[in-house]
């Protein structure tokens, strides 16, 4: 599989010069399957840039995850312009967010006064599946979800493949157990041995004590939870709205320090957009 990040930044798009190398767009991924198939993860801004690939590369067929339905993760699919084309078929997980469906959702999200463009006016084949949950597959990619420590329906993902893993969980309070939260030891054996591991890590250790309950982790509690894990690499995603490109190189200098001082074989780093990894 191949997994290309779209957008990593938290809560809201950001612009400037101090945020160049991690980029402003928020949340979206792209996972390639050996097999073809292609998978979105959420619909921030970053799908906008993802949309004119696809269109470029003549790819017609398309699968979406959504981890739940926040603004930052839901704001770009109004603008994924393969939208606009018959020949385009998109596939949405079916699934409840509280009392809406997904498909409710993305009509609210496309409705007056909102948005000009309804979602039925698409041209798209759009089609909701109710089988993308839980423990399912899409071509030669074999996906588990959890729920995650964050609002109502929140999930993460888990994608295996030839014997390798990628494990996505943006949005998830390590160390606060919102309702659903399956507690970070769930969350350890849920990520167990991945080669990859991408996991918010919104706040420093500092910053979380004025937010204890926002729904995000802190740097600390992400580096402890991929050393118990022990997995190769770990992804710092949904990245403070604020967080300077040299603030989260000092994070990541951080905490390469600390599996180093534990004989750790994990590395880290900043999760930027259009950072792509072939496993």
């Amino acid at each position: 599989m191949i997994v290309r990040c779209w957008g990593s930044r938290g809560s809201i798009a950001v612009s400037g010069r101090q945020y160049v190398t991690y980029g402003g767009d928020t949340t979206c991924l792209q996972i390639t399957a050996g097999t073809g198939e292609t998978v979105i993860v959420d619909a921030g801004t970053g799908i906008r840039r993802l949309g004119n690939l696809l269109l470029e590369k003549k790819v017609t067929r398309y699968y979406m995850l959504l981890t739940h339905c926040h603004w930052d993760h839901l704001q770009g699919f109004p603008f994924f312009r393969p939208l606009l084309y018959s020949r385009n078929q998109l596939v949405v997980q079916n699934r409840a967010f509280g009392k809406l469906t997904s498909k409710d959702v993305l009509e609210r999200l496309m409705s007056p006064p909102f948005f000009p463009i309804r979602l039925s006016e698409l041209l798209a084949d759009i089609q909701f599946d109710s089988g993308l949950n839980d423990c399912f597959s899409i071509g030669s990619l074999q996906i588990d979800s959890i729920p995650t420590s964050h609002s109502a329906g929140s999930l993460g993902y888990r994608f295996r493949e030839n014997g390798r893993t990628f494990v996505f969980l943006t949005d998830n309070e390590l160390g606060f157990d919102h309702p659903q939260s399956r507690g970070t030891d769930a969350y350890r054996q849920f990520s167990q041995n991945a080669d990859v591991l991408f996991h918010d890590a919104e706040y420093t250790k500092e910053e979380y004590h004025r937010r204890k309950g926002w729904g995000h982790s802190s740097v600390p509690r992400v580096l402890e939870l991929a050393l118990k894990a022990e997995v190769d690499q770990l992804g710092f995603i949904h990245l403070n709205q604020d967080r300077t490109d040299s603030e989260m190189d000092a994070i990541v200098r951080e905490g390469n320090r600390f599996f180093s001082s534990r004989n750790s074989r994990t590395c880290c780093y900043g999760v930027p957009s259009d950072f792509e990894i072939a496993l």
